[in-house]
Parts: C-alpha cells; structure tokens; sequence
C-alpha cells in the first residue's frame, strides 16, 4: 500500500520588496487579536509585503478586520456580507455595514457577488439567488454612496454578475476578487475598466487560462492576494495560506506578463493605493 507524499512546509518566496496583499482573512487565518494581528504582519514584512487589505465575508469577520486595521497602520479593511450568506443582511446589518463603510480604515465594500456554485452543493445552506441579486445591488449602492472600492465575489456567476454590473450605478472602482472566469469574461471586464486580482489558483499547473487572463490585464487593472487562509499558492497547495506567501503568486504573474517581479510588484503597489484610496 502506497504512502500520501507528506505536503512540504510553506515558506515565503525570496523577498520582494513593495509587495501587496489586496485581499485576504486574517480572522479566519486565526489573527484576532492585536499581537496576532501583528505577528501575521510582521512574517508578511519579512516577505516584502507592505500592506494588506483584511476582508469580511460576514458581520462578525467584517467587526474584526475593521478591528484589525485599526490596530496595526499596515492593515485596511473591506466589510459586506458574502452572497452565500446573503439572508443576513438584515436592517442592523445595513445599518452597521454603512458605518463601516464610512470608517477611514474600510477601503472597500466587499466581498460581495453572486455564488451559484454553492447554490447547487448546499442549496439548504446557501442564499438563493435572488436574494444574492437584491443584497449585491444593496452593497453596490453603498460604494457608490460611500465612495468606496467594490469588492467582488464570484463564482460560477459570471452571466448573472457581469448583468448586474452593467445597469446598476457604476462605482469608482470594481475588483473582481480572486478572478477565475474564462478569458471572454476577462476581456469583457477589462473593456469595463475593472481591476482583476489573482490568487494562488493563478499558479495552479491546469490554470493556463488564467495566466494568459493575467497577461491581458493593463497596468493599472491588475492586483495580487492570496485570499487566505485559502488558495495557497504552488508548490504548498492544501496547506495554510498567508499573506507572507503572496510572493510565489506575484512570480507567476510576472512570468505570465513577460516582466521582472520588482516591476510587476511597484505595478500593483501603485493600483492598490489608486484603488484601495491609500
């Protein structure tokens, strides 16, 4: 009887300096409190990873990365409900999640979307899609109102999700978080004027697409995250993500844009100040 290969240990790429980190969940990684906080910021220093934007996919997520960023001037905070859990956008969470949204440290509205994959392996659990639709355009008014950045998630949504987008009121800026749609979608995305970001999945050995997805997108439209504590990144697939792992993600990008990792990283660095407001 063959032995399961143990998975390596992950550990950051080489250092590269004025690396980003445009999404990602420190409390689900286990940072939640101000010394865990810290030490997640100080091994993504360590990487070359100066800022990072710590996401709510729910109320309570969304309480401690508004925490988080108050507590460590590396760290900014995007605060929704995610489509999947779209019922629970009641009266006190739009009230709430408006003020977050006017907080100085909430960067972005998100994330937000639509989520039909969950819809067919959890349909008891999962938000039907109407209700997604109606909580997407209730948060997508809210960066507009706040002047905040859109923060999307979408999987399996992509007819539903690019609709939407095309008659509700246009926010500043679009990130379409953890971009996997075909290359149709990303050009049609790009025409619009939307960012893609990519996470570790970029770096998977059957995701072409989305490399070439990567080559597409114009300076400017373009950021790196790692999503985590999900999408870790090649070589340590299924292990624990971080943001210090961001690095082997921002390499496959440049390979993918025919560019050094310094430029490609200053690239990023200066889409998630124009973007993020920072």
């Amino acid at each position: 009887m063959s032995k399961k290969k143990p998975r390596p240990t992950p550990v950051p790429a080489e250092p590269i300096p004025g690396l980003v980190d445009a999404h990602t969940h420190l409390a689900s990684c286990g940072a939640r409190t101000k010394e865990d906080v810290g030490a997640f910021v100080a091994r993504a220093l360590e990487a070359g990873v100066e800022r990072i934007c710590t996401v709510g996919d729910g109320l309570e997520e969304a309480e401690y990365a508004l925490q988080a960023a108050h507590l460590n001037d590396r760290v900014f905070a995007a605060c929704a409900i995610h489509p999947t859990r779209a019922q629970e956008l009641d009266d006190a969470a739009r009230a709430r999640l408006t003020e977050m949204a006017r907080d100085e440290r909430c960067v972005a509205v998100g994330e937000t979307g639509i989520d039909t994959y969950w819809l067919t392996h959890d349909a008891d659990g999962t938000a039907p899609l109407e209700v997604q639709e109606e909580a997407f355009r209730w948060h997508i008014d809210l960066a507009v109102e706040s002047g905040k950045a859109l923060m999307i998630h979408n999987r399996e949504g992509d007819a539903e999700m690019m609709r939407i987008l095309a008659d509700a009121p246009r926010p500043e800026h679009v990130i379409l978080h953890c971009f996997s749609s075909p290359l149709d979608v990303a050009r049609e995305a790009i025409e619009r004027g939307y960012v893609l970001s990519f996470a570790g999945n970029v770096t998977f050995k059957r995701n072409e697409e989305l490399r070439q997805a990567a080559a597409l997108a114009p300076a400017g439209q373009l950021l790196v995250e790692t999503d985590a504590p999900y999408m870790t990144p090649e070589p340590f697939r299924g292990a624990k993500n971080e943001p210090a792992l961001i690095g082997h993600t921002a390499k496959v990008l440049a390979d993918a844009r025919g560019m050094e990792v310094a430029d490609v990283a200053r690239e990023i660095g200066e889409t998630f100040s124009r973007v993020y407001g920072v």
